[in-house]
């Protein structure tokens, strides 16, 4: 049986987190899992799916849509537009998914826990992120100590990247051997493939390939069409 789980949502850093993993656990050991949780861009799930065959590792779609029927933002809702600022009020962008980090993640301890995998894996960071508290290292520490009370099952989770700026990220997955699987990505907020260029996510994206002076695979690469 596998012995850690890799939350792969099909983008740059949970990518990087797989290589993370099958560097520290082997390949052998590793699986992922990936949520259809009502996403307006279903190109995730097709990258995710490339990215676990490209690394040669197993991946399981769970669909979970209720985030669909919330609603309220530009990530699940097509009628909201994504925007550049954040919002006067929250102080969160609107492409904020409220609770999406806690659900996948303890959807992926359920998952993991008939499968005795204790190592969970996942790309959130709160160094260079878009301003989600779900992404903040004091958040998923409490998580992890309600999953291993509720669970009574010693659940780790694996956060490579909190506290990497993206140019880090980036040179983390080069030296890892990511890089040609950085190709298979999707980051672009509007579901752009080739990406826009222009959403919060692709700017945040392209800044880091440009600080760590590497081409982006996604914008370079046959393999990303």
């Amino acid at each position: 049986m596998p012995q850690a789980l890799v939350v792969l949502s099909g983008g740059q850093d949970s990518t990087t987190c797989l290589y993370w993993a099958i560097a520290r656990f082997g390949k052998e050991q590793v699986t992922t899992l990936t949520f259809d949780y009502g996403q307006r861009h279903r190109v995730e799930l097709d990258c995710a799916r490339r990215v676990a065959d490209f690394a040669g590792v197993s991946n399981t779609v769970l669909p979970i849509d209720t985030f669909a029927a919330l609603g309220g933002n530009a990530l699940t809702e097509s009628a909201v537009a994504v925007k550049q600022t954040v919002d006067a009020q929250t102080q969160l962008p609107n492409t904020f998914v409220p609770g999406r980090n806690l659900i996948f993640l303890t959807f992926a301890a359920a998952f993991a826990y008939p499968r005795n995998i204790r190592d969970l894996v996942g790309g959130m960071a709160q160094t260079d992120y878009s301003g989600y508290p779900d992404c903040r290292e004091d958040t998923l520490q409490a998580l992890q100590q309600a999953l291993r009370l509720g669970l009574e099952f010693p659940v780790t989770l694996h956060t490579p990247l909190m506290f990497k700026s993206k140019r880090e990220t980036v040179e983390m997955a080069r030296d890892l051997g990511a890089l040609e699987a950085l190709a298979y990505t999707h980051t672009c907020y509007n579901g752009q493939r080739p990406p826009c260029g222009r959403c919060p996510a692709c700017v945040l994206r392209a800044k880091g390939f440009a600080e760590a002076g590497l081409a982006d695979p996604l914008l370079t690469s046959t393999a990303a069409g």
